[in-house]
């Protein structure tokens, strides 16, 4: 009994010691910080917590033994083909966030090719834009990421991107929307080419593919993005950003069950017997797809509806606000729930960052062009407007936020320590 109580007080300490590690950690909670992490409120975050929990120690490298994530997977997988406008026949799988979405996408264009033109010498043709995890795709299987510039609009240039195509490009990639300034790229231009080259095309929808897909149920109108454009072959869609559920879940999904084949791994080189792998993991915790499994069901369309109106409402009156904001451009008119702005003067803005960050906002710092970045979720529905009010301030009498004092550093999305 005593060992019993002793255990306990011990867990205790270490989760009370586990917890004070985050106490320097972004509040993204209480709707301050425009990055990173996504807020649909504390009943959402305790399902997601509780489904994770409840399968955090199963496998999903070996269904047979766990024939629950195989239809929880093929649930979840569902779900997001619907989403996606995909067509009968379509498949895909889950995946551990957008990076191995996109991962897996650019490795099944090199397979294909590989297979069937015999393929070596292998190029992707994609715009400025497009996300960096395709530059570690085509890092990670030696294939040159052939990178166009973008139009004024900062949209991928279709002909551009065409005269970039040559007999070893294996796939092109558009974006829906693409990150670093919140527009949807002409996906139907580009698919178009790729189909009459007869090459896959790749919409890395991570970021728009659950908003777009409900703005659109909203009544907005929203540029063609998805498996109902004729050439789109293969979508990536993250689960864990404006789907709300736990980090990391991530959709691939591919138009027929051919082009999904591609992806995945099979041997028997070894002494272990067959092996099958439909992504990068092997070993994977069912925690975080059961956790998409519940969270998607608890909000349902209704849920993500509501969640999806909160977060374009916010996006749209904070691009609003910081254009009335004198000595600030706003790159573009959000197509979804991303929103970009810089210095007319064309000064670094990272002391603006620096001053926002002093007073309890995280955005994140990017470029070129050297420019800030919001990615708004349902959690700023309320703290947009004290946002806007608070950088309206910085801009005129911070010495950091006039470019007066350097900036603490340079813009940086991702670390390696």
């Amino acid at each position: 009994m005593g060992r019993d109580a002793r255990a306990d007080e011990r867990a205790e300490e270490v989760l009370a010691s586990l917890a004070a590690l985050g106490g320097d950690d972004v509040r993204w909670r209480e709707g301050r910080v425009f990055s990173l992490a996504y807020y649909a409120g504390p009943e959402v975050e305790d399902l997601a917590d509780r489904a994770l929990a409840m399968y955090a120690s199963t496998n999903g490298l070996n269904a047979d033994a766990f024939p629950s994530l195989r239809r929880i997977q093929a649930d979840v997988v569902n779900t997001a083909l619907g989403w996606l406008d995909a067509p009968e026949g379509a498949a895909g799988f889950m995946t551990s966030g957008g990076t191995e979405s996109i991962l897996l996408a650019v490795k099944a264009a090199r397979e294909l090719a590989r297979r069937e033109r015999g393929t070596r010498e292998a190029n992707v043709v994609l715009p400025t834009s497009a996300h960096a995890a395709f530059e570690k795709a085509c890092h990670y299987f030696d294939l040159e990421a052939r990178r166009v510039p973008v139009g004024d609009d900062w949209r991928a240039d279709p002909r551009a991107m065409e005269a970039a195509v040559d007999a070893n490009t294996v796939l092109l990639v558009v974006s829906a929307p693409q990150y670093p300034q919140g527009v949807i790229d002409p996906v139907g231009e580009v698919a178009r080419i790729a189909a009459e080259r007869g090459l896959p095309c790749h919409v890395d929808a991570c970021m728009g593919g659950v908003t777009l897909h409900f703005m659109e149920r909203l009544g907005e109108a929203v540029r063609p993005w998805n498996f109902a454009v004729p050439g789109v072959t293969s979508m990536s869609v993250d689960l864990h950003k404006f789907g709300y559920t736990s980090k990391g879940a991530s959709v691939i999904a591919y138009r027929t069950r051919a082009l999904r084949s591609h992806q995945t791994f099979v041997t028997d080189n070894w002494l272990g017997g067959l092996y099958g792998s439909s992504g990068i993991l092997g070993t994977k915790s069912g925690g975080p797809m059961a956790a998409a499994w519940a969270v998607t069901r608890y909000l349902g369309d209704e849920g993500y509806l509501e969640l999806t109106r909160l977060a374009r409402d916010a996006a749209r009156r904070l691009a609003d606000g910081l254009a009335r904001i004198p000595g600030l451009i706003v790159s573009s008119p959000p197509d979804a729930t991303l929103v970009s702005f810089r210095r007319s003067d064309g000064v670094d803005p990272g002391g603006l960052a620096d001053a926002l960050w002093s007073e309890g906002w995280y955005v994140d710092r990017q470029g070129p062009p050297p420019s800030l970045h919001c990615t708004v979720n349902a959690a700023h529905a309320s703290t947009v407007d004290e946002f806007v009010a608070t950088v309206a301030r910085l801009v005129t009498t911070d010495p950091r936020s006039m470019g007066t004092v350097p900036a603490s550093g340079p813009a940086s999305y991702g670390t390696v320590e």
